[in-house]
């Protein structure tokens, strides 16, 4: 395995780590057993390039899953920004649900998607030309349908289901995005290497 990709891991390691950090201080989340907040900026940076170590020996025998680890990594700083994104707006304008959640939700979707049109672009897909209109149109056509998924699981869940379990709509804010992020997860990866990345 290149060293370039220990090094893209352990930083896409680190800024997870940052993220979570602000994450978790927003929606007074505390991690078990009396850890600091701040340890996953120390643990992520190196499980990031331990899992992609072993995505690598796998790989040798099924080679989709060096893609999908990469993919993975991505995504969760992708999910990280997004959450983060949904989280600032959040604080700014004391809006936990509604029609203005939806739009927050759509924009730090958006913002978290073009972060990772370059991630994947350039480090899972390994796709070095320049960007072509044809592949922007699949990329924004994919997006489109990703954003719809995102957007309506994370509605449903914020806005029709409602907190559950005894949780506050704060962490029920994330819990919205992270089910909703689940499932755009899926379709991502599928639409990026078969539609957007093939080759």
């Amino acid at each position: 395995m290149k060293k370039i990709n220990y090094i893209l891991s352990a930083i896409i390691g680190f800024l997870d780590g940052i993220l979570f950090f602000f994450i978790f201080k927003q929606a007074e989340i505390s991690l078990p057993y009396g850890l600091p907040d701040w340890i996953l900026v120390v643990i992520l940076p190196i499980l990031g390039p331990v899992g992609l170590f072993f995505a690598h020996l796998l790989s040798k025998k099924i080679f989709v899953i060096w893609q999908a680890a990469k993919f993975f990594l991505v995504g969760t700083l992708n999910t990280l920004i997004d959450l983060g994104i949904l989280n600032i707006l959040s604080l700014i304008f004391g809006i936990t649900a509604g029609i203005f959640y939806s739009v927050f939700k759509a924009v730090s979707f958006l913002v978290a998607t073009t972060n990772s049109y370059f991630w994947n672009k350039f480090w899972t897909f390994e796709k070095r030309e320049s960007v072509s209109s044809e592949e922007m149109f699949k990329f924004f056509t994919v997006t489109a349908i990703g954003l719809l998924i995102n957007v309506g699981v994370a509605s449903l869940v914020v806005n029709v289901i409602g907190p559950q379990f005894g949780l506050g709509e704060k962490i029920w804010l994330s819990v919205g995005g992270v089910v909703a992020a689940f499932f755009a997860f899926i379709w991502n990866f599928l639409a990026s290497k078969f539609i957007v990345f093939k080759g």
